[in-house]
């Protein structure tokens, strides 16, 4: 039996994609903190995908991975916390990137992780800072990203609205 630790809990209603061979998928993580705010992590200058860009948390859906398994491994990669709760699907869109690998359908998820991100283990090599983004904040997501290409901005913007403790 799962301790505490390893125990994932999905609410009722939460969809979770499974992808049709040859798609490529990704998962991202929105995490709020008891204010409200949303976790967002820079990423490095170097990176291949949208560089010195802020991200929710998440990544790549590996071959022959579940998304709901991803999205456990990317958040314990990128923050060192375990997956404690999803909450709710945000949204699935789809998007193509600036490295020419074609489109990717992206599963946005709220969860909850154990303990807190107020000193999260990111991983340094790929993120160079984090930031929790409450509703005066939003401006600052747009940063390095061109008219249009406002995903993380739009998504974190829209769960602030629905679910920050103030929305009801």
């Amino acid at each position: 039996m799962p301790d505490d630790q390893h125990r994932v809990t999905v609410d009722d209603d939460v969809e979770f994609p499974v992808p049709a061979p040859g798609e490529a998928w990704t998962v991202g993580a929105v995490v709020l903190d008891r204010a409200g705010r949303a976790f967002a992590q820079r990423r490095g200058p170097r990176r291949r995908l949208f560089p010195d860009c802020w991200d929710v948390v998440g990544g790549h859906v590996e071959p022959g991975e579940s998304l709901p398994d991803a999205l456990a491994r990317e958040i314990e990669e990128e923050t060192g916390r375990r997956l404690r709760r999803v909450r709710r699907l945000l949204g699935i869109t789809t998007w193509t990137g600036d490295d020419g690998a074609g489109p990717r359908h992206e599963a946005d998820y709220l969860v909850e992780v154990h303990g807190d991100l107020d000193h999260p283990v990111l991983e340094w090599s790929k993120n160079t800072a984090f930031r929790w983004f409450g509703p005066g904040d939003l401006p600052v997501l747009k940063e390095n990203r061109v008219p249009g290409e406002h995903l993380v901005h739009d998504l974190i913007a829209k769960t602030l609205r629905e679910h920050s403790p103030r929305a009801g």
